[in-house]
Parts: structure tokens; sequence; C-alpha cells
């Protein structure tokens, strides 16, 4: 084990940077490398590719993106003298990647980290490990490095890694505290889930006991299309305790003496239900902000789902930022339009009511001998005449339509193109039916109030898109059909595995064939915050024409 070593103060910078605004990464990045040095951090360590943003995609295969993140690196270097900074950026590579047979390639990029002291970048690490799984693209876009690095600051030999490179155990990390690293620094761009910070506390501490050496970790926050990064940045002891945690979903600096006396603060994790809120409240903030919208829009049924989707709005940009639009048809019940005001009321959100039974006249007429006026289609046109309003205002005031669909429903197609499905973002369509109670039940209980009726929660789900309509209708229980999507879309699960875990076989086949069926409706929709480990979009990627049932 190595002996501790003393005399090194280091901050965990917690930031928010945005995708491609290298320029504005660059001056955040300065503005918290003064508080470190005004904390009296001797190093400061900041995210894993803080200065481009994460992930930037496509963009690092345009060279000049990867010119302009060195380029910002320098004069960052320069301006940072009396401390020791370690940022993360996109770095060019040297050699000229090899002529792919279709099409001209671009140059190698690497993930890079770069140490500045002195008025210079003193050294570089260019991450070994590069993830291909999941929301993970790096072997697109990366040459992956092939070296530990150990650098010395204060007098202190540290281990440079980055994120998927302390994932599993060897390599750069194992080598490097072979080499005498006193401490082994993990700046990361680690995406939320559900629970994965306490997964990640675990995995690390492991490292840490298996090679002696305390680890710091310092995560991205914020949010960046449909993934949310938590923080929860944290230091484990070289016995695998947690020494220092920061705070979720805030950006936030972390101070740890290496070897002092001092003790560092440790921040409470938040609570479940808390957690997934708030990673839905800080995705929609940063998409609207980054953006450029100032008000959001909503249409609220007097549903379950849609009474969500506006409370998270108004906690994420403010009530006097949102306007819930009410549109009552001749199927709406007097109880769920009761219901919508009173959450509009309740969440202090503007609120406009357009009945649409005008319209829906106006499209019997249109369509008057040429269709029945009966059925799916009648309903749709509500959905649509629905959608079709929420983007006119949106048109006109430059407001973002949120969109209400739930993942139970967007996994079995239960919603409408070009109408319910019509918006800029889909705040809740990685959380599940049943969740969605769960997450109002939670607000109101932090609220001390009903801001979300009662009657909302303890009401039958109903589109009402006719007369006494339900979905279980349509669908199973939703307890039932969460289940089987659990194990369809989640955990990969064959029918044959699913109905050798107890559940209907009829309801298992139902529910695939609507799964599979509905992908080109995914297709379609807007992008949706990610909070489970197979989101659909950037997790499952199945294609639309498709004969294979198992």
């Amino acid at each position: 084990m190595t002996e501790p070593a003393t005399g090194i103060s280091v901050a965990l910078a917690q930031i928010d940077p945005t995708v491609g605004d290298i320029s504005g990464n660059a001056r955040l990045i300065g503005e918290w490398t003064a508080r470190a040095r005004e904390a009296g951090a001797d190093l400061v360590v900041f995210p894993e590719l803080s200065l481009t943003g994460y992930p930037a995609e496509d963009l690092y295969l345009k060279p000049h993106f990867a010119r302009a993140s060195r380029a910002a690196l320098d004069a960052l270097a320069a301006e940072a003298p009396g401390i020791a900074v370690l940022v993360g950026f996109a770095e060019p590579a040297t050699r000229q990647a090899p002529r792919r047979p279709d099409g001209p390639s671009s140059p190698p990029v690497h993930n890079s980290l770069a140490l500045l002291a002195g008025g210079a970048v003193e050294a570089i690490y260019r991450k070994n490990r590069l993830p291909n799984y999941g929301v993970f693209d790096e072997v697109r876009y990366f040459e992956p490095g092939l070296e530990p690095l150990v650098v010395e600051v204060a007098g202190i030999p540290i281990g440079l890694t980055i994120c998927e490179d302390l994932w599993e155990p060897g390599p750069p990390a194992s080598l490097e505290a072979a080499a005498g690293a006193a401490l082994i620094v993990n700046p990361s761009g680690s995406p939320y889930l559900r629970g994965k910070g306490a997964d990640r506390e675990l995995m690390l501490s492991e490292r840490a006991r298996t090679y002696g050496v305390p680890i710091a970790f310092c995560n991205l926050v914020g949010g960046q299309d449909e993934l949310v990064f938590d923080g929860h940045s944290f230091v484990v002891d070289a016995g695998g305790r947690i020494v220092a945690r920061a705070r979720q979903f805030d950006e936030d600096l972390l101070l740890w003496e290496l070897g002092g006396a001092r003790e560092a603060r440790i921040s409470e994790p938040l609570a479940d239900l808390d957690e997934v809120y708030a990673a839905l409240r800080v995705g929609l903030r940063d998409y609207a902000a980054k953006n450029g919208f100032e008000r959001l829009l909503v249409g609220l049924s007097g549903g379950i789902d849609s009474a969500l989707v506006a409370m998270i709005a108004a906690d994420a940009v403010s009530p006097q930022r949102l306007t819930c639009l009410v549109m009552p048809s001749p199927h709406s019940s007097a109880e769920t339009q009761a219901d919508a005001r009173a959450i509009a009321a309740n969440l202090g959100a503007e609120m406009i009511e357009l009945p649409i039974s005008g319209a829906m006249d106006a499209y019997r007429g249109i369509l008057d001998g040429e269709w029945s006026g009966e059925g799916l289609a009648a309903e749709n046109v509500q959905a649509r005449i629905r959608g079709n309003l929420l983007m006119a205002l949106s048109n006109d005031r430059g407001a973002l339509v949120l969109t209400t669909g739930n993942k139970s429903e967007m996994s079995v197609g239960y919603a409408t193109l070009y109408g319910d499905m019509a918006g800029g973002l889909a705040v809740i369509k990685d959380v599940p039916k049943q969740l969605v109670y769960d997450l109002v039940g939670r607000r109101n209980e932090r609220a001390g109030r009903e801001l979300v009726p009662a009657s909302v929660l303890a009401r039958e789900p109903s589109a009402e898109l006719r007369a006494d309509q339900r979905d279980q209708d349509t669908l199973p229980p939703y307890e039932l059909l969460d289940r089987v999507l659990e194990g369809y879309v989640e955990r990969d699960l064959s029918r044959a595995d699913l109905v050798a875990e107890g559940l209907p076989a009829e309801v298992v086949d139902a529910v695939a064939g609507l799964v599979d069926r509905a992908e080109y409706k995914r297709r379609q929709a807007p992008p949706g915050i990610r909070i489970t480990t197979k989101a659909f979009g950037r997790d499952r990627r199945l294609p639309i024409t498709n004969r294979f049932r198992g």
C-alpha cells in the first residue's frame, strides 16, 4: 500500500459545460480555477472533455473543432498561474488516419487530459479505454492512448485516468499505482442512470482497496440532449472509504486534502425518487437554456402524465415561464378539466383554454364522404388538432413544447404521430407509468400540499378520445404491462424467458408485438431524458423493417 502523502489540497470542480461552446467553456473553467485557487487548492480537477463539452458526437470528426480545443487549452494554460489544473479536451493526434474504403477519413483525435502548470501545458494523458456500448460511441471518434501516466504536482505523484479507464480493473490505473502514484484522479463524463451514483462509489471503492491508493472522481453535471450528468463527484481513501462527496445535479467545488487532517465535506445523496425527479428537472432546464428557449408549453389534460411534466417544467424554469394549454373536447370529463385547471393554478403557471369542438366539426366537414368519422381515425384527429394548437403557440411565442407520453406508452405505440407526440422534448419518455405515479406523489409530499389533486392519482387512466374510454380497454393493466416491458425492453429477454418468469403468454405475445410494430413511431418522437439503462434512441436501436420475433 502506498504511504499517505501530505502537502497537497485537491479541488474537484464539477461544472456544467455546453457542447461546442469552447470559448464559453474556457471562461467557465477559468472562473472555477480562480475559485479553487482562492480556496487554497494546489490542484483543481475538471471533468472529462470539459473544454469541448461531452458528448460532442460528430463534431469530433471536424479537424477544426479539435484544433480550436487545443488553442483554447493553450490560452487557459497561460492564464492560470499559481495552481495546477487538470482539464479534459479533444486533442488533435499527430499521425494521419488511414483512408477508409468508403471515403476520406478524418484525422484522429484523442480524448485527453492536460496538466496545466507554470503557464504551460506540462503533460497530456490520453484515454486508454474507449467505451463502445449503450450511449457511448467513442471508438467512432477517438484514438486510444496506449500508456499510463504519473505526473508530479506539489511533489506528489498522481496517476491520471479518464472515466472508463477505471471501470474495469487493470491498466492503466494498476500500473500507475505500481509506479508509486499517491493518488489516482478520474475526470469523468458518466451519464446519470437511476441508482448509478451508488454503483460508482462501490466500484471505485473496490479499485482503491485493490490498488491501495486514494481515488478522486470528478464528474460532469447538467443536461446534454437526452443525457443528464449528475455530478456526484467524490474521493475514496486507500481503504475504499468515502471521505469527500460533492452535491448531485448542481455545479460544485469539492475540496479535499491528501494525507491531511482536515475533514472534507460529504454531501448526503438524494433519496431515490428525489434523485430521479432532479435528473428530469435538470435535463429539461439545460435543454431549454442551452437551446435558447425562454418559455415552456405543456398540453395539460388533467391526467397524471401531463401533470408530472407540468410539475417538472415549473421547477425547471419557474412557473412564470410555463404556459399550460387546456384543450377540452366533447369527450373530456368535467372532472379531468377541473383537475387540469387546478394543477395550472397550484403551480402558478399561465393557463390558456382552447376548446377543440369547433375544429373537430371543421375536420368532419372537410372529410365528409371520404371517411367514416369513427374509430381510431376520429380519435387521432383530436390529438392532432391539439398538436397543431400547441405548435401554433410555440411558433408564435418561441416556446418549447413538451410532450407528455411516458415510457410505457412509447414502448407499445399508445400515442399519436403528429398529435400528442408533437413537440421539442419528451420529458418523461424514459419514465414507466408506475414511476410516474410515484414521482407525482413524492413531489406532492415535498410540497406539503396537493400540487396535483389526489383525484388525478386515483382516477383510472384514459386518453378521453371517445366516450367512456379507458387505457385498459387497449392495454394490459399498467402494473402487468410494466413488468413485461421491463423484461422485453430493459433486459432484452425472449418470449420464453418472460413466460418462464410467470408472465401470461398471451400478454407477452401481445405486448412484444406492439413494441416491435411501434419502432417507426419512436423514430419520429422528440428526444427524451434518459434515466434507465435502455432508453429509446441512443440505447435501444432496432430496425423498423424487422421480422424477427422471439
